[in-house]
């Protein structure tokens, strides 16, 4: 079992050469700007501000790493966003690719949806690299405060459907807001590390 509280900030990397060694399980947390990478970081370990929360898109332009227990979290900079110069964007992607080529330990990856769209042509793109590079990964759709009730069966069957044909091993709907979710999150991560 990981002790989700006991957790804290290790560093931010911008340069694939600036990474640490690999000597723990690394859950990985991929999605678009303002997804809500950090609020979902931040629920399941409990804290209100371990991960920064930014309202500016495409603010996360490093890979966060966080110590988590026995494992670590790492949080790849938001895609999709407009706005970032061609240098910056050449450099994201170099450093996500690295991060990727990289002989990294027990990687499990989560990739974050908003429950309220269908995913966008970058979110479909970031799961063929996923699928490509044969990661084992759950979609957490996000943001299941704003359905109703009543919708979350459908959500969840509508995203199994688009997700399934990359390898897709979970489609949890999580809310950072009020903890919907969370705990299957958990058991997803957990289980996954035991290899089960």
């Amino acid at each position: 079992m990981i002790n989700y509280s006991k957790a804290d900030f290790k560093a931010s990397y911008g340069l694939s050469s600036q990474l640490p060694d690999s000597d723990r399980p690394e859950i990985i947390f991929s999605g678009r700007s303002n997804v809500g990478k950090s609020s979902l970081i931040n629920k399941i370990c409990n804290r209100k501000s371990l991960a920064r929360v930014s309202s500016t898109p495409g603010k996360t332009a490093t890979i966060n790493f966080y110590d988590i227990d026995t494992v670590y979290f790492a949080d790849l900079p938001g895609y999709g966003y407009a706005k970032i110069a061609e240098g910056e964007r050449h450099r994201w992607d170099e450093l996500i690719n690295s991060y990727f080529e990289a002989d990294r330990h027990g990687e499990l990856l989560v990739q974050l949806l908003d429950c309220r769209h269908a995913p966008s042509a970058d979110d479909m793109q970031m799961m063929e690299y996923i699928f490509h590079n044969g990661i084992h990964w759950a979609a957490a759709l996000t943001k299941a405060d704003k359905l109703k009730k009543s919708q979350y069966d459908a959500v969840v069957q509508q995203f199994t459907e688009i997700c399934a044909p990359y390898g897709c091993s979970a489609v949890i709907l999580t809310s950072a807001d009020n903890g919907y979710g969370i705990d299957n999150l958990k058991q997803w991560v957990e289980k996954s590390i035991m290899g089960d």
